[in-house]
């Protein structure tokens, strides 16, 4: 029962969150159509974002076993919650950029604790993975809800009235603040040497010397940027290429958040049968495959009347889907990678990978952005074929890392 109940409460904060973080793309739409500002300027959100959580899990992360995960992740909704409320009542555009830094500060702690708990209620690297890849299925089930969320609020006639979400999503983030309280979250696991929390922040550091450690995060880096980059810009993509109305544009990016959830649950039972190299290899192939086939179609869209989900173009429906095999990449390196460490070096590696998978975001957003507006969206969601065939390549490099490290633990 107690495992059910931190089972939740981690979920729960997973969630919200999910909602808040990837609603990046929607409010960037919006900011274009109704602040005036242009895509090179509203890509920055995404910078406040994850540069935010990037910082804030390098100069955290191997303190917050020591303050214990259930205060930090109090702490974090907390913070989220007020900041929620205040965007709504300043309905800024330098708002949202204060609002994102918050959330991405309020992420990346909770990040950091969540995975450092799933490493506490599980038993072997199957159950780990197993249960990591629940969690971000749950999290892309969150990611999904959002879009529809946010369209519930968007009024043609009135440009402001979609700032009321930021009411329901703060009452939100207090009933996931109840069940963080009610769950009897263990204390971290500290290292039994006695040491400073700075001797733990210089121990993470030291962590990107390893071979194994550095291959994870260039993997990391090159997942996120691409996972970003397409979920961050296909609401505008849709809106701009295929000429679909606003609302319709956010409704049709869902696709790409449900194929991410759908595929990471599906995953989370595949891999108990399957390797995980095979199943990341063969979803790898297929990303590559589905955006050579698709974006085609995407090419001399004509602008038609489109009232409905149904009026819109195959092509609308066809590329999002790259999410189902995008999916498991993310939480199976996690998992293998931190199920190759002992566990009180999980919250400083868990630090690591929310870093790197920052600046992978960030850095996808701003390429994408940019190619978007000086070339088009087209060009911008091919260049993803670029970072799909290094993964590839970090992969297999992986894999040996992993390979070595077991038959030296079975050898020794």
């Amino acid at each position: 029962m107690s495992k059910t109940k931190v089972t939740l409460a981690i979920a729960a904060s997973y969630f919200i969150f999910a909602i808040l973080l990837n609603s990046v793309g929607t409010v960037i739409l919006q900011a274009i159509n109704t602040l005036g500002v242009s895509k090179t300027e509203a890509s920055v959100l995404e910078g406040f974002k994850d540069l935010s959580i990037a910082i804030m899990s390098f100069v955290v992360a191997s303190f917050i076993p020591r303050l214990g995960y259930k205060l930090a992740m109090l702490g974090a909704l907390t913070v989220v919650a007020v900041a929620c409320v205040s965007t709504a009542l300043i309905s800024d555009f330098y708002a949202f950029k204060i609002l994102f830094a918050a959330i991405g500060c309020g992420f990346a702690v909770v990040k950091v604790s969540v995975y450092s708990i799933i490493g506490q209620v599980t038993g072997d690297a199957n159950s780990h993975s197993s249960l990591l890849n629940t969690i971000e299925g749950i999290f892309m089930v969150g990611v999904l809800s959002g879009y529809w969320i946010f369209t519930a609020f968007i009024d043609p006639n009135d440009s402001t009235a979609w700032l009321n979400v930021y009411y329901l999503l703060a009452a939100l983030t207090l009933i996931v603040i109840t069940s963080v309280i009610a769950a009897p979250i263990m204390p971290a696991i500290i290292s039994k040497t006695k040491r400073s929390g700075w001797f733990d922040f210089i121990a993470m550091l030291k962590l990107t010397y390893q071979p194994l450690v550095l291959i994870f995060i260039i993997s990391a880096f090159l997942y996120v940027l691409i996972e970003q980059g397409v979920g961050t810009w296909l609401p505008t993509f849709n809106n701009e290429v295929l000429k679909l109305p606003v609302a319709i544009s956010i409704q049709l990016a869902s696709i790409f958040a449900a194929a991410l959830a759908f595929g990471r649950l599906v995953a989370g039972q595949v891999l108990k049968h399957i390797h995980w190299f095979v199943v990341l290899s063969s979803c790898l192939i297929a990303m590559a495959g589905l955006i050579l086939i698709t974006l085609p179609l995407t090419e001399n869209v004509t602008e038609n009347t489109v009232i409905s989900l149904f009026d819109a173009p195959l092509a609308a429906f066809i590329l999002p889907l790259i999410g189902f095999f995008m999916a498991p990449i993310y939480p199976v390196l996690n998992s293998v990678m931190l199920s190759a460490l002992e566990k009180h070096r999980h919250a400083a590696m868990t630090g690591l990978i929310v870093v790197f998978s920052a600046l992978g975001g960030t850095t996808g957003s701003i390429i994408t952005g940019y190619v978007f507006e000086n070339f088009s969206g087209q060009h911008a969601f091919y260049l993803s074929l670029v970072p799909i065939s290094l993964i590839f390549i970090s992969v297999i490099f992986f894999k040996k890392r992993t390979d070595a490290i077991s038959q030296h633990a079975t050898t020794a």
